[in-house]
């Protein structure tokens, strides 16, 4: 499967975004998606992850409350919503895909990456 991230850019402390994944090549529905990120000078983190069908998401504590993951398979996106915006949210975000069961919150779990969105927030 071939993934394909856009939404990022440069939004105020506060501020919202929606990041969008999209795919192709391969049945979507048959992945769990993940969304990761990756601040300068600090190593891969996970973000958010949902299921093949969508009602079931994990997140990292640091964005709980504040993103959101969802899934529209009928269209091949996966989508992170993210409000409420800190600086320390500054990335370059990316999103994933596993053929996993259920969703994991390591990277090396997902073996198809898109080639990320840059998110930067200014204080």
């Amino acid at each position: 499967v071939q993934l394909q991230a856009s939404g990022g850019g440069l939004v105020q402390a506060g501020g919202s975004l929606r990041l969008s994944c999209a795919a192709s090549g391969r049945t979507f529905s048959s992945y769990v998606m993940g969304w990761f990120r990756q601040a300068p000078g600090k190593e891969r983190e996970f973000v958010a992850a949902v299921n093949r069908i969508g009602p079931v998401t994990y997140y990292a504590d640091s964005v709980k409350g504040r993103f959101t993951i969802s899934r529209d398979n009928a269209k091949d996106t996966v989508y992170l919503q993210m409000n409420s915006l800190k600086p320390d949210d500054t990335a370059a975000y990316y999103c994933a895909a596993s053929s996993r069961t259920w969703p994991s919150r390591s990277s090396d779990n997902y073996a198809y990456w898109g080639q990320g969105t840059l998110v930067t927030v200014s204080s």
